[in-house]
């Protein structure tokens, strides 16, 4: 069993009062999930943003501020019976596109990605979305209020 902490990042992508998810199928129906992925090894944040968000989107993004850092430890959360080995820290970064979304250019989606959608911030609650919590930061004219650490959550 490995006892490894991973760094992954992700991108918050708002645009006209929509946020940009990748729409996945993880074997518990469909659930919503920020662009982004773990850091490889001599590779700085910006640089792994960069990379993930051109695998899963097919685009290249600008990256803006660090908005956000949750940590997820999978022992402490509903899916412990089957995945409770996970340390990962996220951080989140606000984005914009410098590209259109283009996924017959993306290089690496992520098993279990259907595809990607632009959810209205006016019905965020209303969607399955992972983390859970970070649906409650957001206001519909897509400002962001949290803590910048918000600890072992989901």
């Amino acid at each position: 069993m490995s006892r490894n902490i991973r760094n992954s990042v992700k991108a918050i992508i708002i645009e006209n009062g929509h946020v940009l998810l990748n729409k996945c199928d993880l074997g518990d129906g469909i659930c919503y999930i920020f662009p982004g992925g773990g850091q490889e090894y001599e590779e700085t944040f910006i640089e792994a943003l960069h990379r993930e968000c051109f695998e899963e989107l097919g685009a290249e993004i600008e990256v803006k501020n660090l908005i956000w850092i949750r940590e997820y430890i999978g022992k402490n959360h509903e899916f412990a019976k089957e995945d409770n080995n996970p340390h990962q820290i996220e951080y989140y970064f606000v984005c914009k596109l410098k590209t259109p979304v283009d996924l017959s250019k993306a290089t690496n989606i992520d098993t279990g990605q259907l595809g990607i959608e632009w959810l209205p911030l006016s019905r965020i609650l209303e969607f399955n979305i992972f983390p859970k919590v970070i649906k409650n930061y957001f206001s519909e004219d897509g400002s962001f209020d949290a803590p910048l650490y918000a600890g072992d959550v989901n």
